[in-house]
């Protein structure tokens, strides 16, 4: 039980519903003992011995008995439902915010259709579990415990006799559970990852279809499908070997009760109509003890979906604000690295290696080398999207550290190098990270970064709809959306991660030209991999192997000889190369 011990603080508050469910399975469970017992009057009193003058009030008796177990029933079904559906209601938005604030460091090895699976599926059997299953472990006590007694009452003889086989019985479900626990568990992540191909098959179809690969995504489907088969066939593997056990052994308890019933039956120890009320309530016995069997199954289901919430759950966040931390509304905008570190979770090697560089607040900064050379991983130290190894990374003097991240995020405009947009409108997209921006400050926003004019020719403008990750717009118009969000949002620091790489030459010169009244009075950092995207930086640093190996202006770095100048030659000659096939 230590994972719902674990996970008591979501169901423990709506504690009273489980309770008040609890009340009404006392009466049911109370009246259903009795069923045997008007039963045996019947037989004995009635048929053998003549008295119908019983038959009124026991029929009437009956009656009011089954409409107050059915009045019972559906008060205890409710309470429990709304025990199950409250709690889950909790943790699930305890779930999703968590998903929120875990970092980025968490996600490097997340799963999106594992994550979706924990969300739903895994949620839900929990909440299943809390509904029916804490109920029948309850409604089992409760009838073991009433039954036995009136049977003691009937012929404790015939009771020891019939219940032999019950500590065998009992063994055989205590083996099911450790067989079955461990075989539900690898059914969830067999179906954790049957999610993740759906999902990521589905998210990526443009590329599957443009690159011709529906039959390997076929059959990388088919084979995670397989695994989930093979592994829902062990299961039912270990139910079919333990389920005929159980029912044998309750068989034998049925057995002995007819065998040595009859025998105290026909020597006049025991009442024909007893006999009758015994079997009935030996019933009541055998069958949930057998049917313990599914409510293990249950329980080992929702245990196998608590421990997968718990990782969730017990996530380290190991970027959270420091206790008092700083939270200006506006920052100047200075950047500093002091020999600063970095190595992400499960690498060798180092992304960063003793870096070091100062931005003066309103400048521009490049940031060139090729891919992997650490470009991205500066703007991510700048965001705290991950902690430096070592050193330190300073904002207007102060370590990045000592910021509320909220408010540290607020005043950093991220244009990222592949741009994501919500289902929602134009209008919001723009305005996510403000929400209380003013129309003409969304259009504003939209205009400079060269969006306006496409945006206007839509049906609906800036109230149009898109579709699943700004499904149908081209990648030049997500990413000048994406660029006018973090305009939109006025911040101190723009970081543009090879921002203007889904456009063609001529729409990025335009983007650029509206960017540099954006930039004016802000920090900026611009990854490109377009030289022409940063001849205008005050200060360009190239980056190899997680090292910088140049630093200074364009028309200084083209004369150096080094990287920079390579690329510089290389791009330049393709671009006339293009001019000159234009021309012709």
């Amino acid at each position: 039980m230590e994972t719902f011990k674990k996970l008591r603080q979501y169901y423990w508050p709506y504690k009273k519903y489980f309770f008040i469910s609890t009340i009404f399975l006392l009466i049911v469970t109370a009246i259903t003992v009795i069923y045997p017992i008007v039963l045996q009057l019947t037989i004995d009193n009635v048929i053998i011995s003549g008295q119908y003058d019983w038959i009124l009030p026991l029929t009437l008796g009956f009656m009011a008995i089954m409409a107050a177990k059915a009045i019972a029933t559906f008060f205890q079904q409710y309470t429990g439902d709304l025990f199950g559906i409250k709690s889950v209601y909790k943790m699930r938005n305890v779930l999703y915010e968590k998903l929120q604030y875990l970092p980025f460091r968490y996600y490097d090895n997340a799963k999106t259709g594992d994550l979706m699976s924990r969300l739903t599926a895994d949620v839900e059997s929990f909440r299943f579990f809390l509904s029916f299953g804490f109920v029948e472990i309850l409604r089992l006590v409760l009838l073991l415990s009433v039954t036995f007694g009136v049977m003691f009452y009937y012929s404790v003889p015939l009771t020891i006799a019939t219940m032999v086989s019950l500590p065998f019985l009992f063994f055989v479900v205590y083996k099911f559970d450790r067989a079955v626990h461990p075989a539900f568990r690898s059914i969830r992540r067999s179906f954790g990852k049957l999610n993740t191909n759906v999902q990521e098959s589905i998210s990526g179809i443009n590329t599957v279809k443009s690159l011709s690969r529906e039959d390997y995504q076929t059959d990388k489907f088919n084979h995670s499908n397989e695994d989930y088969k093979d592994r829902n066939i062990f299961t039912s593997n270990i139910w079919a070997k333990y389920f005929p056990l159980m029912e044998l052994l309750g068989n034998i308890s049925v057995i002995a009760l007819l065998s040595f019933g009859g025998y105290l039956v026909i020597n006049d120890s025991l009442k024909p109509g007893e006999l009758v009320a015994f079997y009935s309530l030996v019933g009541f016995i055998l069958w949930p003890i057998m049917n313990l069997g599914f409510t293990v199954n249950m329980f080992s289901q929702s245990k196998a979906s608590g421990e997968r919430l718990l990782e969730i759950l017990e996530a380290k966040e190991d970027i959270v604000d420091k206790e008092n931390a700083y939270a200006p509304q506006r920052l100047q905008g200075e950047v500093e690295f002091k020999n600063v570190s970095l190595r992400y979770a499960g690498e060798d090697n180092r992304a960063l290696k003793n870096i070091n560089f100062k931005a003066e607040a309103g400048k521009i900064i490049g940031l060139v080398g090729a891919t992997g050379s650490g470009k991205t991983s500066i703007t991510q130290l700048i965001t705290r999207f991950y902690e430096a190894e070592s050193g330190e990374v300073l904002i207007d003097g102060k370590n990045v550290k000592d910021y509320s991240i909220q408010a540290l995020r607020k005043n950093i405009g991220f244009v990222l190098q592949e741009s994501f947009l919500f289902s929602s409108t134009i209008k919001a997209n723009i305005a996510y990270g403000r929400p209380d921006a003013k129309m003409e400050d969304i259009i504003d926003a939209a205009k400079r970064a060269d969006a306006h004019e496409f945006i206007t020719q839509l049906p609906d403008g800036y109230d149009t709809v898109l579709g699943e990750r700004g499904l149908g717009l081209s990648g030049g118009q997500k990413q000048r959306i994406s660029i006018a969000r973090s305009i939109c949002l006025d911040p101190s620091i723009l970081i543009l991660d090879d921002a203007t790489s889904a456009v063609d030459m001529e729409t990025e010169f335009k983007i650029q030209g509206a960017l540099r009244e954006v930039m004016n009075g802000r920090t900026t950092f611009i990854i490109a991999h377009r030289i022409s995207s940063l001849k205008h930086a005050d200060e360009i640093l190239v980056l190899e192997n997680g090292e910088i190996v140049e630093r200074g202006t364009h028309d200084q770095l083209i004369h150096e000889n080094g990287p920079y100048e390579r690329v510089y030659k290389i791009q330049f000659q393709d671009q006339q190369a293009i001019l000159q096939g234009q021309r012709g």
